[in-house]
């Protein structure tokens, strides 16, 4: 047995060979076939990647076709070029719905399921169903609203303003803002900081942009949606227009001393009476003023009409023209909207210029040397300047602004003005501060202050690092017209956490050295509030963000008293500045303990100056 044994391992051992020959040409099989598969997944990953690159360049090309024709669209509808429209909207339709079609594709989703990079695939499919979305459901609607709704017809004429158009499109504005609404949200809750440079900095514009475009049809969606009301669809409405000089300034703008009633029924203005602040005369009975307000601004809050916009805060000047107003006249208005003569100017630039129709005023007007014919380039200086040093009675002064209101309000009714011109002059006027809004109507009234010609200092329309500079007049006269100044914000290093800026005012009197002789006391104010003629004293009053703190001042970098106070939770610092003719002085309030770490801005009261003039850019102080 054990020989037998023996021969079976001997025999076994002598197999063995033959074996391993067979076992080593199994292994190479083996080895052939992962190599075949390896190769097989290099070249299939290859392949994906060349086709993720090539939807990817496919995405690419057709977003940026698309972003080359949105001026275009944007063009074609402020000329109401209705096939242009049609045809640069089916160019959008196609480009948008094929960058989708690319960012649907099976292996592009698969991609975005791979850690780490997938993020970066599913935003670009986010970017894409965005762009699908407000060209599909933002744009079309939109235009299709825009060309029905023909911007002659949103003009007043003889008859009015066509209510029903605007009313029809409403629905379709509302959902073009709803779908853009939608998509910017939708981009905001990606994450970009975890995504390459390649796909975040293209985020981060589109972002930019749909907000931009966001906050307009918001806008537009509101406005289409009270305008019918408040120009009298449903019944008659009264409004009270204060034309503010800014020749002696107020916190928004300037003393408002021309007046005006107008009526609105079923889209058409009438022009109904005229008269001045100083006519309507002080109040018998001082008007209730808030604790904060008094404090700052003083009772003359409630008791001229001169003074109800000594604050910067709109709503609260309006409230007290509507009542004064109705205690004064017994008639209570349903609205006040203010506008100055630098807003004119840009009106003047759509319906051309103007005449004098009374032949009283024509006389006047060649006795004086003043123009009978207002063009935009003329009128400014005209109503701030040259109708004080040339009409030394008060009453022909305010004649001479009655006349000119009429006459635009004449201009405005007749339709002729260029359509596209006008509302972009509105639309600036309406950006630097220039025509302010407010609505006894409560629902119209939050809808406006939801935005900045709603003039509010607190609320949705105040970003959050929002700084305020506003000027209130303290001679007594017409001196601002010669005032320039210069605003600047100074964001300082951060101080246990807090931000901390600096806001520098700089103001010049360009008034003639003569000023004092040369120009009449009405101008001057005749020293009649202690202030020498030809100067110019002036509050300037410094809004900072809401909880923070007023915590120094300087003047002509010398450290300076100034009044601390308290407004809707903002803190708010204000200096009084004297200017002689030729002088200039600067004045820094430094704000600190602020909680918003967003960009700081500013909003300065509107004077004769540009605002672009007025407001410099920030300057950041280098920090470790």
């Amino acid at each position: 047995m054990s020989d037998t044994n023996n021969k079976t391992s001997a025999t076994g051992r002598l197999f063995r060979p033959p074996t391993r020959r067979g076992g080593n040409k199994s292994r190479t099989l083996k080895l052939l076939r992962v190599v075949a598969i390896v190769a097989t997944l290099i070249v299939s990953v290859l392949a994906c990647v060349l086709w993720l690159s090539h939807k990817a360049s496919v995405i690419s090309n057709e977003l940026q076709s698309a972003t080359r024709l949105t001026p275009q669209l944007q063009d074609a509808l402020l000329n109401n070029d209705v096939s242009r429209v049609t045809a640069t909207l089916n160019g959008l339709k196609l480009h948008t719905t094929a960058a989708r079609t690319a960012a649907n594709d099976p292996l592009w989703i698969l991609a975005g399921a791979i850690p780490s990079v997938g993020a970066n695939f599913r935003a670009a499919s986010e970017v894409t169903t965005s762009a699908y979305d407000v060209v599909h459901l933002g744009a079309a609607p939109l235009a299709e609203a825009f060309q029905t709704l023909e911007w002659k017809n949103l003009l007043p004429d003889g008859d009015g303003v066509d209510l029903s158009a605007l009313a029809a499109a409403q629905p379709r504005i509302s959902s073009a803002a709803h779908a853009v609404r939608e998509s910017s949200e939708r981009l905001n809750n990606i994450d970009a900081e975890t995504l390459l440079p390649e796909i975040s900095q293209p985020l981060r514009v589109t972002r930019e942009k749909l907000d931009t475009l966001r906050g307009h049809l918001d806008a537009a969606a509101d406005a289409a949606a009270i305008t019918p009301a408040m120009l009298g669809a449903d019944a008659p409405r009264h409004y009270l227009f204060m034309i503010q000089n800014n020749a002696e300034s107020r916190a928004s703008g300037g003393i408002p001393g021309a007046l005006a009633v107008a009526d609105v029924d079923g889209g058409k203005l009438t022009l109904r009476s005229q008269t001045s602040a100083t006519a309507l005369g002080p109040m018998d009975t001082i008007l209730p003023i808030d604790a904060e307000q008094k404090q700052i601004y003083s009772t003359r809050l409630g008791k001229y009409m001169q003074d109800v916009n000594l604050t910067p805060d709109f709503p609260s000047a309006a409230k007290a023209a509507q009542e004064m107003w109705e205690k004064k006249t017994g008639e209570r208005v349903d609205g006040v909207i203010s506008i100055d003569p630098i807003a004119l100017a840009y009106v003047l630039e759509a319906t051309g210029s103007l005449e004098l129709a009374d032949p009283g005023l024509n006389r006047l007007a060649a006795q004086t040397g003043l123009p009978s014919e207002l063009t935009s380039q003329n009128v400014v200086p005209t109503l701030l300047s040259d109708v004080y040093t040339r009409i030394q009675q008060p009453e022909l002064q305010d004649a001479y602004f009655a006349a000119v209101a009429q006459e635009v309000f004449a201009a405005l009714s007749s339709g002729d003005s260029d359509p596209v011109s006008l509302f972009s002059g509105i639309t600036r006027a309406t950006d630097e501060g220039r025509i302010l809004i407010w609505s006894s109507d409560k629902q119209e009234q939050s809808m406006i202050s939801s935005y900045a010609l709603s003039g509010s200092i607190a609320g949705p329309s105040v970003s959050p690092a929002q700084f305020g500079v506003y000027f209130n007049d303290g001679t007594g006269a017409k001196m601002d017209y010669y005032v320039r100044r210069k605003v600047q914000l100074v964001k300082e290093c951060a101080k246990d956490g807090y931000e901390q800026t600096t806001v520098r005012v700089t103001s010049t009197n360009t008034a003639p050295a003569d000023a004092g002789t040369a120009l009449p006391a009405y101008v001057t104010g005749g020293g009649a509030y202690g202030i020498p003629s030809g100067s110019v004293q002036t509050n300037i009053t410094v809004y900072g963000p809401v909880q923070a703190y007023v915590e120094t001042a300087k003047l002509d970098g010398k450290q300076a008293d100034f009044a601390p106070y308290l407004h809707s939770n903002r803190p708010v610092g204000i200096l009084a500045v004297r200017l002689a003719p030729g002088e200039s002085k600067t004045v820094e309030l430094r704000f600190g303990k602020i909680v918003q770490h967003t960009e700081p801005n500013m909003f300065v009261t509107p004077t004769v100056q540009p605002v672009t003039d007025v407001v410099l850019p920030t300057i950041f102080a280098s920090c470790d």
